[in-house]
């Protein structure tokens, strides 16, 4: 990290979409229309701010070992990374959703045997399900979520539900919340105390920005 540059990680997608017109109102633009561009570093109309295109799940790898000053991840992505090596000062309210169990309805647990969760958020549904005293097999998948109970796979599911609609069109409902997730600033520790004017800069505009918006 150099003593003069602000570096921030971002992912392209609804996320990226809804951080930007907040970076803009803090005065901070890509140079380069991010759309077109396929450039992985994206210098901005602030000669000290730039950003990083990394894949979501990679933006706390990136600012947890400082080749990013400060990152927007999903809450969902933050606690299966742990939070080690950041701090996570503001909470964009962006990109909100819910980490939920879903399952087909009126289906019960097995009277025997581990309930079989399907999911990407291993370290989210272990913990749910920790905290409820219950021993679950986890199986860890990438997509196409919906299909496991369908298919037998899995008993249920630990998945994002925004509106629903996805479940319901496979015949899943939800059936537990686990948390509410929106979009968060992080920033690298050692950067905060380093370049702490600089990170506090930006941090207060994007605190107005977000204000705002409510």
């Amino acid at each position: 990290m150099t003593d003069h540059m602000l570096t921030i990680a971002l992912s392209k997608g609804r996320i990226f979409d809804q951080t930007m017109p907040l970076l803009a109102q803090s005065g901070i633009t890509p140079l380069d229309d991010p759309e077109r561009s396929r450039k992985l570093i994206l210098e901005t109309n602030a000669p000290r701010v730039r950003f990083l295109i990394v894949r979501a799940s990679d933006v706390p790898t990136y600012v947890q070992y400082g080749a990013a000053d400060l990152g927007v991840a999903g809450k969902d992505v933050l606690l299966e990374h742990g939070g080690a090596g950041l701090y996570e000062p503001l909470d964009l309210g962006i990109a909100r959703c819910r980490l939920m169990v879903a399952g087909l309805p009126d289906v019960a647990a097995p009277a025997t045997g581990r309930l079989r969760i399907a999911t990407k958020y291993v370290r989210s549904a272990e913990r749910y399900y920790a905290s409820k005293g219950e021993q679950v097999e986890i199986i860890k998948l990438y997509g196409s979520m919906e299909l496991a109970p369908l298919v037998g796979l899995a008993d249920r599911i630990v998945d994002l539900v925004e509106s629903g609609n996805t479940l319901k069109a496979n015949g899943l409902v939800p059936l537990e919340h686990i948390a509410d997730i929106s979009s968060r600033l992080v920033v690298n520790k050692a950067a905060w105390k380093m370049k702490h004017t600089a990170v506090n800069a930006l941090l207060d505009g994007l605190r107005a920005a977000v204000a705002g918006r409510a």
